[in-house]
């Protein structure tokens, strides 16, 4: 046992003598632009968060519970991931798809000796509609959804470069312009919306890449989380009955809205350009 553990101290020691050869031609310091292409999906996640969260007395504490005139709750019927189909739970919701996720980047590397660390901004598209339904006793639908437009990224990546291959973590701030709607099988109430489309967040990741002369090849795998679950509310108001749920409490009505965020993560092939 001892006699292999030499040799493989001796195998680890000579590969690590070597390294510097290869790091000295410093392949990776200096600026690049490139592209991804890759495929985005967005995680199930927790029961207990994709859900829709309710203000009745307008507090500001989306901790409520929506009740009848009898004192039952009018959203019993409980949530579902997706668009749903009709006003009837048992129809189910359409899955929230994977979609296609696009980019362009610019950055700028330094390196000493294996070590590599670096600055990159994005400019990304990702193609999603993420959407949660909730069903009430009446009965009805109320869906609500949201769009990505792109994603601006700001990220930080460090690892290490040996000859022509760099492996690399990555992570930063990210901003996002997200599209808000909502729709509804209710034709009682009146539905207000109030949107900020501006979202932040950040991105968490790692990837690998191999240069061929002044060309990168590589792949990616990107986790984005954006903070949306407050950006975005439905307020239900009248003219209603005085025994409506969403005006039994406050007259003014009910605020709806998500209590999840907006998170996804994308797998990728890059392509650049080093200069």
């Amino acid at each position: 046992m001892k006699r292999t553990w030499r040799m493989v101290c001796v195998m680890v020691c000579g590969a690590m003598l070597g390294v510097p050869a290869l790091a000295r031609a410093q392949e990776w310091r200096g600026g690049y632009v490139s592209g991804h292409l890759g495929v985005s999906m967005i995680p199930a996640g927790p029961a207990d968060r994709n859900v829709v969260r309710f203000d009745t007395n307008l507090d500001g504490a989306f901790s409520d519970t929506v009740r009848t005139a009898a004192g039952a709750n009018a959203f019993s019927p409980g949530f579902c991931i997706g668009a749903s189909a009709n006003a009837l739970p048992s129809s189910g919701c359409a899955v929230d798809d994977n979609g296609f996720d696009f980019s362009a980047r610019g950055g700028y590397d330094w390196q000493s000796g294996m070590f590599v660390a670096g600055a990159v901004a994005e400019l990304a598209a990702p193609d999603h509609v993420d959407s949660v339904s909730a069903f009430s006793t009446t009965p009805a639908f109320y869906t609500l959804s949201r769009e990505l437009n792109w994603v601006t990224g700001f990220r930080g990546r460090a690892g290490a470069g040996w000859g022509s291959v760099l492996i690399y973590g990555t992570g930063g701030p990210a901003w996002a312009s997200v599209d808000h709607s909502f729709t509804t099988s209710n034709a009682v109430n009146t539905f207000v919306e109030t949107a900020d489309d501006m979202v932040w967040g950040y991105q968490l990741g790692g990837g690998a890449e191999i240069k061929r002369g002044r060309i990168t090849f590589g792949g990616e795998y990107l986790w984005t989380r954006l903070m949306d679950e407050d950006r975005y509310t439905v307020r239900a108001q009248g003219p209603a009955p005085a025994t409506n749920p969403f005006i039994l409490t406050n007259t003014a009505g009910t605020d709806l809205q998500r209590a999840d965020r907006f998170e996804f993560g994308a797998l990728r092939v890059t392509v650049g350009v080093r200069f």
